[in-house]
């Protein structure tokens, strides 16, 4: 985002959002993939406690009743959705003739393409008589900047082709666009299996450097839809009483790490973007907010539910692990609040025939954040571990897991995965080393 300094985007609308809110430059998904994302930000739940690991495998476990629409119709609000959907299994829990989509999960769903004319139907539907009136909250799920994933297969992404540009207009390489120290093994080997999915793995600098520029691109096309959204909200005048919230299910590789696509644990993959820009009529509150920047760890997919519910004066489900960000929101800058020291992150793949069956059809990872370090554990493979410094090394190309200096850091982030997954029930615990394990 040109809000946190890329040179190599102009997005104005999401800067104004950025502008009048506050921005979480640590704001991570629950997974870096579509569906186990969006189903967690649906259900307020860890993708690994609701069953839902895969993009089309349906879900273990029947999807959870109190899910985001469902929450917000039972408490009065008038719930529209526009976009993309993407998530498998809630129609679980619906009435038996609900089919899946955002209709079995309390949406009225009021437009299915995922770009063009997605603005100007949420448009429509602020614009509807008694909208004033009557309690609302509308998805707008735009598809973009995820056609770079069509675009890195020589397919036409979903909003339109990407115009070319002469070489030197183009954005450079990042500064860890090579691969890091003791990377896991099990990284390039299932990027060499997902060929079509990794087209990219004999490019050259050129090719990245027209890759990056193609999203970006998209990145530019997207906020030119949400300008549009932004400017009916306020020619319907009910931008004083709305809290808009500006987030995304995953990111994207970029060519970190000679990476595109994204489902890796690291940073351009599992850092998502987090905007709250609450009500202008709260007073004091959208002024003491506006153009701050916080450093709290969020997970979007724990705390979009319970940031909601706060605004909307819903109380929020017991079940439910995440915070409301709204007194972070709030709070002036120097003040701090009591906030959690890590973030969970999951992943999978499943290849069958990878390698010789059964454990390494499946790679399964973790991911902690705490605020100074990232720890990652892989399932199996060379250096299955790896640990960085997220002040020294945020381009995470030096694995600190096998430094004797910081033996006492990675048992501590050790303990932090293996705590959590006790406590979700995650299985993936078992296979953290425990104390004192050397790093393989």
């Amino acid at each position: 985002m040109s809000c946190a300094g890329n040179p190599d985007v102009r997005a104005p609308a999401i800067d104004s959002l950025a502008a009048a809110g506050v921005r979480f430059e640590n704001a991570y998904c629950t997974s870096p993939l579509c569906a186990p994302s969006r189903a967690s930000m649906m259900t307020g739940r860890m993708p690994s406690e609701i069953g839902v690991n895969d993009n089309v495998r349906e879900p273990e476990r029947p999807f959870p009743d109190r899910s985001l629409g469902r929450v917000f119709a039972q408490a009065g609000y008038d719930c529209a959705y526009a976009g993309k959907w993407h998530v498998p299994g809630s129609e679980h829990g619906a009435p038996a003739d609900v089919p899946d989509g955002p209709l079995a999960s309390g949406f009225n769903e009021i437009y299915t393409g995922t770009h063009e004319g997605l603005a100007d139907a949420c448009g429509e539907y602020l614009a509807a008589d008694g909208r004033r009136d009557s309690p609302f909250l509308l998805v707008a799920s735009f598809n973009e900047p995820h056609g770079i994933c069509e675009w890195a297969r020589g397919q036409r992404p979903p909003s339109g082709e990407v115009a070319d540009v002469d070489w030197r207009e183009l954005p450079v390489l990042p500064p860890n666009f090579a691969a890091g120290s003791e990377e896991p093994e099990a990284l390039r080997l299932v990027q060499r299996f997902a060929w079509t999915v990794h087209p990219t793995q004999r490019w050259d600098e050129e090719q990245w450097r027209r890759y990056r520029h193609a999203y970006f691109q998209l990145c530019e096309r997207v906020d030119t839809e949400i300008g549009t959204l932004l400017d009916r909200l306020d020619t319907c005048g009910l931008r004083q009483e709305t809290v808009i919230v500006f987030t995304s299910d995953h990111g994207d590789m970029q060519g970190a790490h000679g990476w595109n696509q994204k489902k890796t644990l690291y940073e351009e993959s599992v850092g998502v973007p987090f905007i709250v820009v609450p009500p202008a009529e709260m007073a004091g509150a959208s002024d003491a907010s506006a153009g701050r920047v916080r450093d709290e760890l969020v997970s979007v997919g724990l705390d979009l539910l319970p940031t909601l519910c706060d605004y909307a004066g819903i109380t929020p489900d017991a079940e439910w692990t995440g915070a409301s960000v709204r007194g972070l929101v709030e709070s002036p800058a120097d003040v701090r609040p009591a906030w959690r020291d890590e973030v969970v992150v999951e992943t999978e793949w499943t290849f069958p025939g990878l390698m010789p069956p059964p454990v390494m059809s499946k790679l399964l990872a973790r991911m902690v954040r705490s605020p100074r370090y990232t720890y990652m554990c892989h399932l199996w493979g060379l250096h299955r571990e790896q640990l960085f410094d997220m002040e020294r090394d945020p381009g995470e190309m030096t694995n600190l897991a096998t430094s004797g200096a910081h033996q006492d850091i990675l048992a501590d982030h050790r303990r932090r995965l293996i705590e959590h997954c006790d406590a979700l029930g995650d299985s993936f615990g078992r296979n953290v080393p425990g104390p004192g394990v050397p790093p393989r």
